[in-house]
């Protein structure tokens, strides 16, 4: 028969919001692995947080929720916070129960800095990564790999530096007159204008003499020639070979160098926070730098870099840089080696892993300013991508 509503609303629910998440749920491994991991951060939150004062939103919730937004691809925290306040798999997730309400989303702003200041977010992501480690689910071979990340300004905000001669002058150019689609915006006027258009042709932009107003730390920078030039930063990762879980992330200024840079902080922060000594670390040709492979050979590390092209005769390089010219030597003798061949096939899961946190978690373009701020995010889809996978390769319970 044909079914009807009700329209009598009940006076009282009783709702068990375990009961509301089935039991092959995969969010439920994922809950109970993230649960464990801030309990063992309980000190550290303890240190970070005053025990006088108005009770805030407790950190072990604003980092369920921050996996949340990475894990179901909430492009922003405001967002986030109006689907709390409606999800009911989201207030289990947090720990909420259903006549509680949602945080403001100002709360990850205010606790952005303390954050920051006690490492905490980067304390989770090693925690994570501790996890894999104690499972043995981490090879001894390695790769490492960049990506750009779109900054949070418009290319707009780009404006001179003031000159040398006159430092106190205003930095910008005078400021381009209205739009013709809308009226004046001037003085007074309660209505304001669409957003200015501003012609830069036949202005010469570089890092050196621009910055933006609203991300000063973003660089102007083209992935190849022919290609448009951003406002961007650089992601950098580190991932083991056998499984592809994310070892080390970092965000950097966009430079020509800052890759090679990155790949020796990386590892070194991965020996230093594990103890583990890599075997190999496969690159892709932007790493193909004499200075970098003598670097890892110190380090008893055997790079596998691809190479732009083959190594000139030693005898011919300046004396200074034939240290550099034999470890370009060594790299193509490795070439047709079978470590190599596997290093460079491997290689592939680094760049998955960029796929993932740029399209799944939303990390391909920042949605605040400061770099310090974008490598939060990154510690929390780096850890997010760890937890979707450990939940696949760690037993059950």
């Amino acid at each position: 028969m044909r079914g009807r509503r009700d329209p009598q609303g009940c006076l009282f629910y009783a709702i068990d919001l375990e009961d509301r998440v089935r039991p092959d749920h995969p969010l439920r491994p994922i809950k109970v692995a993230v649960d464990r991991i801030l309990a063992g951060l309980s000190d550290r939150f303890d240190a970070a947080y005053s025990a006088v004062g108005r009770p805030g939103v407790p950190p072990e919730r604003l980092f369920k929720a921050l996996l949340l937004l990475a894990l179901y691809s909430v492009r922003s925290e405001r967002q986030l916070c109006e689907r709390i306040d409606t999800d009911l798999l989201f207030r289990w997730f947090l720990d909420m129960s259903p006549e509680e309400l949602a945080f403001d989303p100002t709360a990850f702003s205010h606790n952005r800095p303390r954050l920051d200041e006690h490492g905490l977010t980067a304390a989770f992501f090693d925690a994570v990564l501790a996890e894999a480690l104690a499972a043995d689910l981490c090879s001894e071979h390695f790769s490492v790999d960049g990506t750009l990340i779109e900054s949070y300004a418009s290319i707009k905000s780009v404006r001179p530096l003031p000159t040398p001669s006159d430092p106190a002058a205003p930095a910008g150019p005078p400021a381009p007159p209205p739009s013709a689609g809308g009226p004046p915006a001037g003085d007074g006027n309660p209505f304001k204008s669409r957003n200015a258009e501003v012609d830069f042709h036949g202005q010469k932009r570089t890092n050196a003499t621009h910055r933006s107003t609203t991300d000063p730390e973003a660089r102007l920078y083209r992935k190849g020639a022919g290609q448009e030039t951003h406002l961007r930063h650089l992601g950098h990762a580190m991932t083991e070979n056998r499984h592809g879980l994310i070892v080390g992330v970092t965000v950097t200024e966009a430079n020509g160098t800052a890759e090679r840079d990155a790949a020796l902080d990386l590892i070194d922060e991965f020996r230093e926070v594990s103890g583990w000594d890599p075997t190999t670390v496969g690159m892709d040709k932007g790493y193909d730098a004499g200075e970098l492979l003598l670097e890892l050979e110190g380090r008893g590390i055997e790079p596998h870099a691809a190479m732009v092209k083959p190594p000139v005769p030693v005898e011919t390089v300046r004396a200074a840089d034939r240290d550099k010219s034999a470890a370009r030597h060594r790299l193509a003798a490795r070439l047709a080696g079978d470590g190599y061949r596997l290093s460079q096939k491997c290689r592939k899961k680094a760049e998955e892993v960029f796929g993932w946190l740029k399209e799944i978690a939303g990390l391909g373009r920042s949605r605040v300013a400061g770099r310090w701020k974008i490598q939060q995010l990154w510690d929390i889809g780096a850890a997010a991508y760890n937890l979707v996978r450990l939940r696949k390769l760690m037993p059950a319970g």
